[in-house]
């Protein structure tokens, strides 16, 4: 369990300017780290020459990192009790930094592999300890200001990421996206041992269950690699994939079952029988990881795979909407100390909704791309309306078990967040199949024959017959995949929003409750 806090509300008060460079340090570590998870993504091509290694070895490079990653963060939830929140903090930026300084000189994919798998180490640490600081110095009556400031980290890093990776992969190379790293890396530690109050949440305590810790991280490992691979070995032909679904349920429930015969169990999952955080959280996993991830996964792939933008030119596409992520985050963050945050969070689905349902299924591969970029506007609103004032209701009153909150949320991010990715990659596959089968299908033979006849006549005084007549077809060949490709980016990013929908059951939950709650106290004040 995490550790007591300072005092009974979790508040570590500061002067003003303590706190402001507090906030500047861990959200530049934190940023830092949150970045690396998407800047990765978008020069996972340009990687395989160097490590010589093909698309299906480079996977485990981002699927080593989460899988680190989240398995990391059930060990803080001990670990940061008996060392303090700021060691902890300082212990993952170091650990991050050394590990992107590796990274940006590996060689060979085991090399690589090896050293992510240490840098996602460092960014459980970072996260576990960073948004727990922040609550800690910032009083009760303006953690919305506090989350909506964190807010930036979780939902605008990701966003940011295609743009500086296209950017330093295009005018520098793709080494310096773990480079980068070093100089701001360096900055935080210092600023940090500097200015970071060593007392926040140090009780000296470690309670640890290494059983437990066992089944979990199986559970975990086993999930993730799931769920990185299973397009690519088959869901339901691949041995291997059975195996690792057998043993991922296997373990859980030898982890449940630890949990609870344990006198002191891992994690105390009791605290999801709170209602205010146990309903917001079941809306976070499906939201944030099942439907937003996919749409982060996807607009980059839109942008180059689909629209033929260079790597650079889709992260500036992207940038609009990366922008109005950062600013409405700290703007809801404001509003959530001022009106209550489940109205906010009523707000960012409605906005969310509309998005999904009317916006974003328009994208094909005849929309111009400034207009794509245009329509993905109010997306970055909805999701920069999203975080703060959920983070604000799921942290509120969980007193000495704030830093256990923010592990779940943090590895509930990472487990829906393979989930999404693995979704998105399994419906655009499957559909872009679907619809080039359709199209192929309903095609009348003579005038297929006819158009690729015309084809090749327009081709033969610039190759020889035989040569114009298969460039033809070819061309025929490319027609039929793009505007299968089309149909199926319109139809995944549809189906995004029906996960949304199911998390949607979990905010009316909250919102009728609140409401009874408020009734109840209007009634109990005019007896």
């Amino acid at each position: 369990m995490a550790g007591a806090p300072v005092s009974r509300d979790f508040y570590y008060p500061v002067p003003p300017l303590d706190r402001v460079l507090i906030t500047f340090i861990v959200m530049t570590g934190f940023f830092m780290a949150i970045l690396d998870t998407t800047i990765v993504d978008i020069v996972v091509p340009k990687l395989m020459g160097p490590l010589s290694t093909d698309l299906y070895g480079i996977q485990w490079v981002i699927t080593a990192y989460m899988t680190a990653a989240a398995t990391g963060l059930i060990f803080v939830v001990s670990l940061a009790p008996r060392i303090g929140y700021a060691w902890t903090f300082l212990s993952g930026i170091s650990l991050f930094t050394l590990s992107s300084a590796m990274c940006g000189m590996a060689g060979s994919l085991p090399y690589m592999i090896f050293w992510r798998v240490a840098q996602g180490l460092g960014e459980a640490f970072i996260a576990a300890s960073a948004q727990t600081i922040l609550l800690a110095v910032y009083p009760p009556e303006r953690r919305g200001l506090a989350m909506g400031i964190f807010g930036l980290g979780v939902s605008f890093a990701p966003a940011l990421g295609p743009t500086l990776g296209g950017f330093l992969t295009e005018h520098l190379s793709w080494r310096w996206i773990f480079l980068i790293n070093l100089p701001v890396g360096l900055l935080t530690l210092t600023g940090g041992l500097f200015f970071l109050p060593r007392t926040i949440g140090r009780t000296g305590r470690f309670q640890f269950n290494p059983v437990s810790y066992v089944f979990l991280t199986t559970f975990t490992v086993s999930l993730l690699i799931l769920l990185s691979k299973g397009q690519q070995l088959g869901w339901f032909q691949s041995t291997l994939i059975g195996t690792l679904a057998f043993v991922a349920a296997l373990s859980l429930v030898a982890y449940l079952a630890s949990e609870f015969f344990s006198r002191r169990p891992l994690l105390d999952l009791s605290i999801y029988l709170i209602p205010r955080f146990g309903l917001t959280m079941g809306y976070q996993f499906f939201l944030l990881g099942f439907s937003m991830y996919q749409i982060f996964y996807l607009l980059p792939l839109y942008y180059e795979n689909l629209k033929g933008l260079t790597t650079l030119q889709a992260g500036l596409h992207m940038l609009a909407f990366a922008s109005c992520i950062g600013l409405f985050s700290i703007l809801s963050g404001a509003l959530s100390d001022r009106f209550k945050p489940e109205y906010l969070l009523l707000l960012s689905f409605l906005l969310y909704s509309v998005v999904g349902i009317f916006l974003l299924p328009r994208l094909n591969y005849y929309t111009p791309a400034l207009r794509a970029a245009l329509y993905t506007v109010p997306l970055g609103m909805a999701i920069g309306t999203f975080f703060p004032p959920l983070a604000r209701i799921v942290l509120s009153d969980l007193g000495p078990r704030t830093g256990l909150g923010v592990v779940l949320m943090h590895y509930q991010r990472f487990i829906g967040g393979s989930f999404g990715t693995a979704i998105a990659t399994n419906t655009l596959t499957y559909r872009t199949d679907f619809h080039f089968q359709e199209i192929t299908g309903l095609q009348n033979p003579v005038l297929v024959e006819k158009a690729i006849r015309k084809g090749a006549a327009f081709l033969q005084p610039f190759f020889p017959p035989s040569l114009a007549l298969h460039k033809a077809k070819a061309l025929m060949f490319r027609v039929e995949t793009l505007y299968a490709a089309s149909y199926a980016f319109q139809d995944t990013f549809r189906h995004t929003y029906y996960f949304a929908l199911i998390g949607a059951v979990f905010l009316s939950l909250l919102l009728f409750r609140e409401l009874y709650l408020g009734r109840r106290e209007r009634k109990g004040v005019r007896a």
